[in-house]
């Protein structure tokens, strides 16, 4: 078979994506933001990652199956020139609106482009208690058994220690940004632990290496927080307004949910209360626990 899958953005929802090069058999094209490219360098022999700006090269071949996992016009217009037989996601029906194929429901119900509406959508959001890999495996017949992520080799960085903190997630969810990162940073380092706040890197293999140098990565759900679980690395991660369901713990992840989740859930202003409704010494007593667990 020859597969496409267009997954662009945001990074992380890029490396969750990667347990599908574990199932999918054939010549596959990956279609990414061009920063991501180096994350799908090499990762199977039968892969080809293509960046956005090169999309015209993937015309190249006639696909058994597109896979396209983005809520975009442009994506789904893009679609529309390329030859396959089967499509699994977003595309432009004959009124050239956004649709999405009946077997991606399970995912694309949650989304911007639910057929339910956003409110709809972020109430099932919500409610849903599977996990990101097991939505989409579901839609495209597969069945996801804890198929781990794929990442390419790190680069080698002198950024090391027992606990690394992943204080920001960008700027699109600030509710994201729990409070007190610093408090928990001096908690940990009075028990003698070496805390690294993570530095921002130019490249995402180094940023790689970093989470790949502590035995614990603390975080919100972001990047890092993925990068860990692909690298086997422990983590506790902080969930102040996303879905903990999403996230499969692959048997290494502790999550910890704000009691006002549903009250901030999927909203991207900001208000303080989300950032302070989990304390310290929650996090703290869950990050010791997976220290004497490593």
């Amino acid at each position: 078979m020859n597969i496409l899958i267009i997954k662009l953005n945001a990074t992380g929802d890029v490396v969750r994506t990667t347990p599908l090069l574990r199932c999918l058999e054939g010549e596959i094209t990956w279609i990414t933001a061009d920063k991501n490219l180096v994350l799908l360098d090499g990762l199977t022999k039968n892969l080809r990652g293509l960046s956005w700006e090169d999309r015209a090269v993937a015309k190249d071949v006639d696909y058994d199956l597109v896979i396209n996992l983005e809520d975009d016009g442009e994506v789904a217009e893009f679609c529309k020139d390329v030859s396959y037989k089967l499509l699994f996601g977003a595309y432009l029906n004959k009124r050239n609106e956004l649709e999405y194929t009946s077997d991606s429901r399970p995912w694309f119900d949650l989304s911007l482009i639910s057929v339910y509406g956003r409110e709809k959508a972020d109430q099932l959001k919500l409610q849903n208690r599977r996990t990101y890999q097991e939505l989409i495996f579901e839609g495209l017949g597969l069945r996801f058994e804890g198929q781990k992520y794929l990442l390419p080799d790190a680069v080698s960085t002198d950024c090391s220690g027992d606990i690394a903190i992943a204080p920001e997630a960008g700027p699109v969810w600030p509710m994201k940004n729990w409070a007190y990162y610093d408090e928990l940073k001096r908690k940990l380092e009075a028990e003698g632990l070496t805390v690294n706040i993570l530095p921002r890197r130019k490249s995402l293999l180094e940023h790689l290496g970093d989470v790949q140098n502590h035995r614990c990565l603390v975080g919100g759900d972001s990047l890092p927080m993925h990068m860990a679980l692909g690298s086997q690395t422990r983590c506790v991660s902080i969930f102040n307004c996303t879905s903990p369901w999403e996230i499969y713990e692959y048997g290494i992840q502790t999550k910890i949910v704000s009691p006002l989740l549903s009250q901030y859930f999927y909203r991207r202003d900001f208000d303080s209360r989300a950032t302070t409704a989990i304390g310290v010494e929650e996090v703290f007593g869950a990050v010791l626990s997976q220290l004497s667990g490593s």
